[in-house]
């Protein structure tokens, strides 16, 4: 597989996961773990990316197309739910893959759009449209945000003074506020925390952004409409404000996320939205009561970053996803893709770990 980037870019931990994950596709077992997976009954693996720039998209997209059926997440879900192993209408019978993209960064649109239409692959990309609306960075970059921006060098926050020009302090106070946001009990609680941090760190709301920080910007509704309208792109909803569902204290808030995202996105996009990624996906990020959300905004289908592959036998509503990234290589994409990956974790054993102990 034809790559466009030299080894050296990797650390030296990443070279040491490229390494195992060769040893397990050169060897054969990562095209054995696809195809035995396949052979056990229809099955559905989802991938979850983020971003597409800045990494190997390409490569990836080479090979997953090379060896699987790419779909689009609803049309692969009906397929899952509905076909027989010896249905004469899947006469592909390659195992069935989607990709998603969460959050909805700017560059699936300056960099994903054109990709996709060039190498003609499907992706379904989870929106949020209070950050379309708003066009600010999405809440988990604000600490950096704040760090990068502020001119002070002495900073009083939460009870605390931090003295930023010692690299041990200016972490502790990165942490502080990312934990402030991340936990909030509702989204006003959260704004008005990033409020307070803006304050003490003497940050005005408009700045020069890097191009690093352009490039974390959210998509806006034109761009989402023209990706809509190519055969490429497909939405799903991801709450309005991307609170951590598990986290909210009022329901009614909860409720809001999950529904109103969906009628917003059905208003702009002019179909129905049938797919929800729960925001962050964990099972303690989700709890009963954001599957109850669900249930009640009436969602066929949510997926989790709770990592594994998808049978007719998966409850629709907790469907697993692949977590991988655009800075992989591609032969851990494939190791990720086949399962066989995560078979070694879960053994209890780090993949690298047992690479390690080959050597010893």
């Amino acid at each position: 597989m034809r790559q466009t980037r030299e080894h050296k870019k990797f650390s030296p931990a990443k070279r040491l996961e490229i390494l195992l994950a060769g040893c397990l596709y050169y060897s054969g077992l990562v095209s054995l773990s696809r195809r035995r997976s396949q052979r056990s009954g229809q099955t559905l693996t989802i991938l979850c990316y983020h971003s597409m720039s800045d990494g190997y998209l390409r490569e990836h997209l080479l090979y997953l197309r090379r060896y699987y059926r790419l779909q689009h997440l609803e049309s692969a879900l009906e397929e899952l739910y509905t076909s027989r192993k010896d249905d004469v209408r899947v006469k592909d019978r390659r195992p069935l893959l989607s990709l998603t993209f969460d959050d909805g960064y700017h560059d699936l649109y300056t960099y994903g759009l054109p990709l996709l239409t060039e190498l003609q692959t499907p992706v379904t990309s989870f929106l949020v449209p209070g950050y379309i609306d708003n066009g600010k960075c999405f809440w988990w970059f604000e600490p950096e945000h704040l760090l990068l921006h502020t001119q002070e060098q002495e900073v009083s926050f939460q009870g605390q003074t931090y003295h930023l020009q010692h690299e041990e302090e200016k972490q502790a106070l990165l942490k502080v506020i990312d934990t402030g946001l991340r936990y909030a009990r509702s989204v006003a609680e959260r704004e008005a925390f990033a409020e307070a941090a803006y304050t003490a760190l003497k940050v005005p709301p408009v700045v020069e952004l890097t191009e690093q920080e352009k490039a974390r910007l959210p998509l806006n509704w034109d761009e989402v409409r023209e990706m809509g309208q190519s055969s490429w792109f497909s939405f799903g909803a991801h709450t309005m404000h991307h609170p951590i569902l598990a986290y909210l204290a009022d329901e009614a808030d909860l409720q809001y996320e999950v529904s109103e995202c969906r009628a917003v996105l059905e208003k702009q996009l002019g179909h129905p939205v049938r797919t929800f990624a729960y925001p962050v996906g964990k099972n303690e990020h989700i709890e009963e009561k954001g599957v109850q959300a669900i249930e009640r905004a009436n969602y066929p289908w949510a997926v989790t970053t709770i990592h594994g592959l998808n049978t007719r036998r998966t409850d629709p509503r907790f469907l697993d996803r692949i977590v991988v990234d655009v800075d992989q290589h591609w032969l851990m994409v494939a190791a990720k893709a086949s399962g066989l990956w995560d078979f070694l974790v879960q053994l209890g054993r780090s993949p690298i770990a047992l690479l390690q102990n080959m050597f010893k």
